[in-house]
């Protein structure tokens, strides 16, 4: 084989590999935003009141062992507005109701043609 060909099998593997990782990476952050939700709904976490601390959602200083991706997946359902903090560190899950009633409030029935 030529060198040539080498070259681009290799670069094609590490391009494949990269891909690979990046879709690990993204079905371990949504399984663990999954966890996070059936955590908080199973805690009855529902509005800043009943809001729980999470202790796996914060960075360890000492990475040893596996990686934990619940303090990532918390940010971004944080960024997303999937789940608050209260000021003392808790967490609880938004209200959907408010986003589903936007949705649905657009209904193309009750507009009259002119």
């Amino acid at each position: 084989m030529s060198e040539t060909v080498q070259i681009v099998l290799g670069f094609l593997f590490l391009a494949g590999v990269f891909i690979l990782t990046r879709f690990i990476i993204a079905f371990m952050m949504k399984r663990a935003s999954g966890f996070i939700i059936r955590d908080l709904e199973k805690q009855g976490a529902f509005d800043p009141v009943t809001a729980i601390d999470l202790p796996y959602t914060k960075q360890n200083l000492l990475r040893i062992g596996m990686r934990n991706y619940h303090a990532k997946a918390m940010e971004d359902m944080l960024s997303q507005g999937v789940v608050a903090k209260t000021g003392g560190g808790k967490y609880y899950l938004q209200a959907r109701s408010s986003h589903e009633h936007a949705e649905g409030s657009g209904d193309m029935g009750s507009q009259r043609p002119t």
